[in-house]
């Protein structure tokens, strides 16, 4: 198969409308999403066109890992497990409530002081974002994030510190997991593989270990952002 005709990476149809592409690269808007895509077996060409949609020397992530990557990209890999909802009955706790462009500001300072992973200030357009009050302050919350034909991804659980064991991440997952049974789907999820707290807690929940899963971060050097430009100068002089 030739690289004009091969099949471009699969992208969740749920969010089409957010994809950036050039030729078969693609990536989420910088400020939604750090997550791209290049064919299994990317060419070149195809980092090039990666490093035109970064823009400058970005970390990109990766659901997945591709062939290669090319010399002077920094590569980290990060081992996550994946578990599916084999069995979650759901209920929509009383404390849940949803979260819109509005309460960003409060959904960031909640990240930065609890750290469940990539989170931007458009995030909240990837799905639907539920949290939990106390005092008028957020103190907890749980997220839809990627959504695979059938399925939707379960991502962005924290928690206050302070506010931890009070069953909050329960009910905000079991909250997220009746929205989506309600649309016919199931529900996944990614957890470090030596966190075994949340672990148990989503193994009380239904949720079933299903297998071990490499994403990748990568970083687009600078030279490789240079490169692409000279090549979109060329071709525009052609």
């Amino acid at each position: 198969m030739s690289w004009t005709t091969r099949p471009t990476p699969r992208w969740p149809d749920r969010h089409k409308h957010l994809a950036e592409r050039r030729g078969a690269a693609l990536r989420y808007p910088v400020d939604v999403a750090p997550y791209a895509a290049v064919p299994g077996q990317p060419n070149p060409g195809d980092w090039a066109d990666l490093a035109t949609l970064a823009g400058r020397p970005a970390r990109l992530r990766f659901a997945g890992a591709p062939a290669w990557a090319p010399v002077g990209w920094e590569v980290a890999r990060h081992v996550r497990l994946q578990m599916i909802d084999e069995s979650t009955s759901g209920a929509y706790g009383a404390d849940a409530t949803r979260l819109t462009a509005t309460d960003v500001p409060d959904m960031l300072d909640l990240v930065a002081s609890t750290d469940p992973g990539p989170f931007l200030p458009r995030a909240i357009e990837l799905g639907a974002y539920l949290g939990i009050r106390r005092d008028g302050a957020l103190v907890a919350m749980a997220a839809e994030r990627l959504h695979p034909p059938g399925w939707t991804e379960i991502s962005a659980v924290c928690t206050r510190p302070e506010y931890r064991g009070q069953g909050l991440a329960r009910q905000l997952v079991s909250a997220l997991t009746t929205e989506i049974h309600g649309r016919g789907e199931n529900a996944f999820l990614h957890v470090s593989a030596d966190n075994q707290r949340a672990i148990a807690l989503y193994e009380s929940l239904g949720f079933a270990p299903r297998r071990l899963t490499t994403f990748i971060e990568a970083r687009v050097p600078p030279d490789a952002v240079r490169a692409a430009v000279a090549g979109l100068v060329r071709a525009a002089a052609l």
